[in-house]
């Protein structure tokens, strides 16, 4: 991949997207790969893992779809079609509709065909299949607050777009990726040859929660670059203990909980589901307490505990 050549054009066109789909498949390369990313990830892979080996051992024949489509270096291209942010059923359709010689061309490319699946029919609705049930069983559950998370990157990501342009909201992405000037993203440290993205208006961000990204493209004119969630907001919030609950109140003691790192107001709206004007008044009455700090870094206010807050949220942690 080596970097992508990207014009003005091509960055006023780009958005962020949030997309089931994205996450989806990040989670089935965790399960296939049983690699986590922070202690929630581990507990989540600890509990989902079985489930996940015993579904494809009971299908061979998809289970050695789903690892050559996960290639060591490359993934298929047919199971990563670049996200739009439409309903998970209908970006997972794109996936289910893929010809059959598309597919296997992808796992030539991608790690190699598997004699096994050389005359299986359907291959693009198998992997479908196995896609639809790692959401439903493994993403679903948890997808509101994965959701909220990614949502929050983007205003994370955003913020630092304002304030520092393009190298700032692009480089440290992914690791090897940076901006290098001159139009030109880094993607990875590989070897390979440029890609130009002049002229593209279908340039898309996609975070997604678990430690896995990956770039995909459709076509000349439609491309993603997935990315994981700034770790500090991917990694799960420790439960408000029930001692700081019964002092502060369920939504009070979650927001001091949350604030162990710097925070913006819209990125605790995303993170809690509260609305502004909820999370506003919780940040009044923490402050007024003097147990967060609020100070501003560029157009931006962030919100952090101080030490009388740390004091209270470990206190709380105790024996009741």
């Amino acid at each position: 991949m080596g970097w992508w050549r990207i014009d003005a054009d091509a960055l006023a066109g780009s958005r962020f997207v949030v997309s089931a789909l994205a996450e989806t498949t990040a989670a089935l390369m965790a399960l296939e790969r049983r690699t986590a990313a922070h202690p929630g990830d581990r507990a989540w892979l600890a509990d989902r893992l079985p489930h996940y080996r015993a579904r494809l051992a009971a299908d061979p024949l998809d289970a050695a779809l789903v690892r050559a489509a996960l290639g060591r270096v490359w993934n298929a291209g047919f199971l990563t079609p670049p996200a739009d942010g439409r309903p998970f059923a209908e970006e997972l359709a794109v996936v289910r509709a893929t010809p059959d010689a598309v597919v296997r061309t992808d796992l030539r490319a991608a790690s190699g065909l598997p004699g096994s699946l050389a005359r299986v029919r359907g291959l693009g609705p198998r992997a479908a299949e196995v896609l639809e049930w790692v959401w439903t069983e493994a993403v679903l559950p948890d997808w509101e607050r994965r959701r909220r998370v990614a949502e929050a990157d983007v205003l994370l990501r955003t913020r630092e777009l304002s304030l520092g342009g393009w190298s700032a909201a692009l480089s440290g992405m992914r690791p090897g990726m940076a901006w290098l000037g001159g139009g030109r993203l880094r993607i990875n440290l590989q070897q390979r040859p440029p890609r130009d993205l002049a002229g593209s208006a279908g340039l898309v961000f996609v975070p997604v929660t678990p430690g896995h990204g990956w770039v995909s493209w459709a076509g000349p004119g439609r491309h993603a670059l997935v990315y994981p969630c700034a770790g500090q907001l991917a990694q799960p919030a420790a439960g408000a203990p029930q001692a700081l609950v019964r002092l502060l109140g369920p939504v009070r003691a979650r927001v001091l909980v949350l604030l162990e790192s710097p925070k913006s107001t819209t990125q605790l709206v995303a993170l809690t589901g509260l609305s502004l004007g909820a999370v506003g008044g919780q940040l009044k009455v923490l402050l007024g307490a003097g147990l967060i700090l609020r100070r501003r870094t560029g157009r931006t206010v962030l919100y952090s505990r101080v030490a009388a807050g740390d004091v209270l949220v470990s206190a709380a942690t105790g024996p009741e």
